[in-house]
């Protein structure tokens, strides 16, 4: 999993160089978790990584260039921004 998320996070700081390295492995950290959480929450069954990174490779290309400007306003995010 440690190598999926490496790959993310060079993809995502090659689309947005404002993020930092650190900024940058938190977001990756926080989508994976999210969709994995959110798919379990839903009742589906566990597809894997593959499936997981796909996911969360789709949403750092999409959104990827704007994350620098995401403000929070749910506490489950303050630390991300």
């Amino acid at each position: 999993m440690e190598t999926q998320k490496n790959d993310l996070l060079k993809i995502l700081l090659s689309v947005n160089s404002q993020l930092s390295e650190e900024k940058a492995r938190e977001w990756v950290d926080f989508l994976w978790e999210d969709f994995e959480s959110t798919q379990a929450k839903a009742g589906r069954t566990y597809k894997g990584e593959e499936v997981t990174e796909q996911i969360v490779e789709k949403w750092v290309r999409q959104y990827g260039p704007h994350l620098h400007r995401y403000e929070a306003t749910n506490e489950k995010f303050f630390g991300i921004n």
